[in-house]
């Protein structure tokens, strides 16, 4: 039994009654862009450095714990959570879509992983008045599945009402990331391949100056000639040597193309380079990382759970402690404010320092004794201020 079997056991159904109607007039049909993004290595260290961050989110379930180990570890039996979350990221950034199907057990009632897949069409058919997504894979495989129980991430959508538009408006730059290329290439072999120039002072046919110059390569440039002396006779008008520089390519061109691929994934240089510091690793995760950890919490939240499960607090979320990532001064102020206050535990500190959890280390204190703060406010509710004595007459009525 293969992965597609694994992932699609159910039988598929064979009566589909035709597209599901969208409020646009577009079909709603998905298609891989055929325009090698991911084959460019500018586009691809892009990509890569996207797909690595996102690959460090730490998955949150709340209220299943056995789910929650799951998705900790290893979300399918094929990847742990750090490779699928980098393929789910990088599926997103190439294609603008993605699709994350669950793994059910042998009875078809409690999901037991997901899995990221890569078709090259999924189109959204209607079977007996609800939606369907039926993917076509590389291979010629077809399958199908309920919409309602697929994870579906979009981004760059506008025209149609579920999938989110192809990379057609980066062709031109990748157009010219290839022009470019070729024309160092090409560069580089001319500069390289041509070290004199010789003129026959008589007209010869092309036979005779093809043997001519054979000749006169062997003869001067091969191992017989270890004096260093070019020698040639009067049948040469003029023979000079050509300078050979080094193929330099426009600065100015390659940064405006660089400049054009960081902007539509939204990267820098800093971020590919990994010379980021921590003002610019807070805007990457806030306009990149964050938007598509969001969207994942959302997807899989939605695929997982029924709408009554969710109101009674069913959630995954995806997040990233980015204070792993800020400076010593910056750790060091918010852990000392934060811990001071009760507002954080010893543990969560820890976290922050990248450090193991100590026994207690879940109770929360407070600047002072530095106890727990449910002891202090125990021991706050049960001193009370004492009480003066009630003067009481005696048996005579004599105070």
């Amino acid at each position: 039994m293969g992965l597609f079997q694994k992932l699609f056991p159910k039988p598929q159904a064979k009566a589909v009654d035709g597209y599901f109607q969208t409020l646009t007039g577009y079909t709603p049909a998905f298609t891989t862009f055929s325009g090698g993004v991911y084959e460019a290595q500018i586009t691809r260290a892009a990509i890569h450095a996207i797909a690595t961050h996102a690959s460090k989110l730490k998955p949150e379930v709340t209220n299943n714990e056995q789910l929650a180990r799951l998705l900790q570890h290893r979300p399918n039996p094929w990847q742990n959570t750090s490779q699928f979350l980098y393929r789910v990221a990088t599926i997103f950034a190439v294609d603008n879509n993605a699709f994350i199907v669950p793994i059910y057990d042998e009875y078809f009632e409690r999901i037991i992983g997901y899995y990221p897949i890569l078709p090259s069409m999924a189109e959204l058919v209607d079977h007996d008045g609800e939606p369907w997504l039926r993917y076509t894979f590389s291979n010629g495989a077809k399958a199908a599945i309920e919409f309602s129980k697929v994870g579906v991430l979009t981004q760059f959508q506008y025209q149609q009402d579920f999938f989110g538009e192809n990379n057609a408006p980066l062709r031109t730059t990748l157009q010219l990331i290839d022009t470019q290329n070729q024309g160092i290439e090409l560069g580089i072999k001319n500069s390289a391949a041509i070290r004199f120039m010789a003129k026959l002072g008589n007209s010869l046919r092309p036979d005779d100056i093809e043997a001519e110059r054979e000749r006169f390569v062997k003869s001067n440039f091969g191992a017989a000639n270890n004096g260093g002396v070019m020698m040639f006779d009067t049948k040469y008008a003029e023979v000079k040597q050509i300078i050979s520089k080094p193929y330099i390519v426009d600065a100015d061109q390659m940064k405006a193309i660089n400049d054009s691929v960081y902007n539509y994934f939204g990267v820098n240089e800093k971020i590919l380079r990994n010379e980021w510091d921590e003002d610019d690793y807070t805007a990457f995760y806030e306009g990149k990382i964050e938007p598509f950890a969001v969207q994942l919490g959302l997807a899989m939240t939605n695929m997982t759970y029924s709408d009554r499960a969710i109101a009674f607090g069913n959630e995954i979320m995806f997040s990233s402690n980015r204070l792993q990532y800020a400076s010593t001064s910056a750790k060091l102020q918010v852990t000392q404010t934060l811990l001071d206050r009760g507002i954080i535990s010893r543990n969560q500190a820890c976290d922050i320092w990248q450090l193991p959890h100590i026994e207690g280390g879940d109770d929360y204190v407070i600047r002072g004794e530095y106890m727990s703060a449910d002891n202090t406010a125990r021991n706050l509710r049960e001193v009370k201020p004492e009480e003066p004595e009630e003067e009481t007459e005696d048996d005579n009525g004599d105070e």
